[in-house]
């Protein structure tokens, strides 16, 4: 794989299917919701191709509603804190990401998160997870008064670790997490291995390059 990205001091990441597999959790609080109201439970992997689009695509699977639906927002919150009880019981870290995590701090690279992820669960459940422990910058999507896709939050993660946004990367498992990344000038990654499949034509969001698993990413920065 070419290098890409020769001058880069810091690696940013989305959170939910680039780092973690939180599928298991927010599919587990979604199908509680529909046995509590005597429906069938639905096995996680109807769930797991929606996990990015967190609480919109998880009620979506459990009830084919949409957040214009009547009484969206009620089930919003009962969802919300049914995931709270239970959302570092099942999430882990995808196969690679700590030994890539490892690498990268060994190479003398910054790193951090920057997810749409409200902090009421980035904060619990990053400190939940020993992996987080080195991050330089842990920045929800209520940190700022934008979320992705605006390149806010990935200018504050910058100025948290001291650096221009040109000597960041951001990875990122969905198009606007490219399109952030782009706006804010830094080198952008798609992640193919997450909870994509092969439905989403990763090829049309504009990235600079792929990766179909998490240590792929190495071979990018062969000469940091």
């Amino acid at each position: 794989m070419k290098v890409a990205f020769p001058n880069i001091e810091a690696v940013l990441f989305d959170l939910d299917g680039t780092l973690i597999d939180s599928a298991p959790d927010l599919g587990a609080a979604a199908d509680q919701m529909r046995v509590a109201r005597g429906l069938p439970s639905l096995p996680l992997e109807t769930y797991r191709p929606m996990a990015g689009a967190g609480a919109r695509g998880m009620l979506g699977i459990a009830f084919g509603i949409s957040p214009e639906s009547p009484g969206y927002d009620l089930l919003r919150e009962e969802f919300f804190g049914n995931y709270a009880a239970c959302m570092s019981e099942r999430t882990y870290a995808f196969a690679g990401v700590s030994d890539l995590i490892a690498e990268i701090s060994a190479r003398g690279l910054r790193w951090g998160v920057v997810t749409n992820k409200s902090a009421r669960f980035t904060d619990p459940l990053t400190r939940a997870m020993p992996l987080f422990a080195t991050a330089g910058a842990i920045v929800s999507g209520d940190t700022t008064p934008h979320a992705k896709p605006h390149p806010e939050p990935l200018f504050e993660a910058a100025r948290r670790l001291g650096l221009p946004p040109g000597r960041c990367l951001y990875v990122g498992d969905d198009e606007r997490d490219v399109v952030a990344g782009l706006a804010a000038g830094m080198g952008t990654v798609a992640a193919t291995y997450g909870y994509l499949g092969g439905k989403a034509d990763t090829a049309s969001w504009g990235a600079h390059a792929e990766i179909n698993s998490p240590l792929d990413l190495l071979q990018l920065l062969a000469n940091a």
